[in-house]
């Protein structure tokens, strides 16, 4: 069973969730280009460590007390019969498909400054043309 992570018991929760993080699969990494990112819940994750070592599956809930997650299909049978589902630590699991429904998720992973702009990428093209056109 893991135990309670001592460095995240007596931290507020908004620097608690930015510690429950996982690393991003190769070709995530390239399309976003960062190495990790907070893992929330409908995210797709790949055991990379443990004895559940290879097995995929959504993440059903985010525990940031512990910095565990509950994965789709992964359970242990009870001693007295029944199922219970298994927390697998953050730092053993990478992120291979990410849950965009978050409108605030997706523009900040786009590059973009505020919530309601456009991402960077855009205005530099826009720059750009603006440039051409003047020369």
């Amino acid at each position: 069973m893991v135990g309670i992570n001592p460095k995240l018991i007596h931290l507020p929760k908004h620097l608690r969730d930015k510690m429950v993080g996982a690393v991003l699969e190769d070709s995530l990494r390239e399309q976003y280009k960062r190495k990790n990112i907070r893992v929330v819940k409908g995210d797709s994750v790949r055991v990379m460590r443990g004895e559940y070592k290879g097995v995929e599956g959504k993440v059903e809930k985010v525990n940031t007390e512990h910095a565990t997650f509950h994965i789709e299909g992964i359970q242990r049978e009870k001693i007295r019969g029944g199922q219970v589902k298994v927390p697998i630590p953050s730092s053993n699991v990478m992120v291979i498909s990410l849950n965009l429904d978050d409108n605030y998720r997706s523009r900040k992973l786009q590059g973009a400054t505020k919530a309601g702009s456009e991402p960077l990428e855009k205005k530099e093209t826009k720059e750009k043309k603006k440039e051409e056109d003047t020369e």
